[in-house]
């Protein structure tokens, strides 16, 4: 359910949290294919199984670009009037633990800053952690800023 900008501006400090989505193999492969990053514990199972990943995994930057759809996937987050959303860039970004073919994960999303920069402009400051069912330490842990146009 969107919110306003004033509902929005209220939620620093909150964390909101997205539904749980499964990082597959077929995934891992698509995004391989996309980038060219083709790195055998990626994509090739039998040779991962060997390293001490036991298998393949996620690349970290897929793990980041998940962002988009774990959002959207997050009540309170949508903001009602917004005519586009576009990543302005990080202020750090930790990749902490392999994300396994076949893991679950899910985003917690805490809203640090959020300031008008221009009538109908909005700089968003974000801090972004994927959460690994299962896992004690979070796949990454991001502090991502957004620009939102009203």
């Amino acid at each position: 359910m969107p919110v306003t900008i004033s509902e929005r501006a209220s939620q620093i400090g909150v964390t909101c949290t997205s539904d749980w989505v499964t990082v597959d193999q077929a995934m891992i492969d698509t995004f391989a294919n996309a980038t060219g990053d083709d790195q055998f514990i990626h994509v090739d199972p039998v040779r991962a199984a060997q390293t001490p990943f036991g298998g393949t995994i996620a690349h970290g930057f897929l793990t980041l670009s998940l962002m988009p759809m774990l959002a959207a996937r997050t009540p309170g987050l949508t903001i009602d009037g917004a005519r586009m959303g576009v990543n302005y860039g990080g202020n750090r970004v930790r990749f902490l633990t392999p994300v396994k073919s076949g893991a679950r994960v899910r985003g917690h999303f805490k809203l640090l800053a959020l300031a008008e920069k221009r009538p109908r402009e909005w700089q968003q400051t974000t801090e972004f952690t994927v959460e690994i069912e299962g896992e004690v330490k979070p796949a990454l842990i991001a502090e991502w800023i957004s620009l939102i146009f009203i």
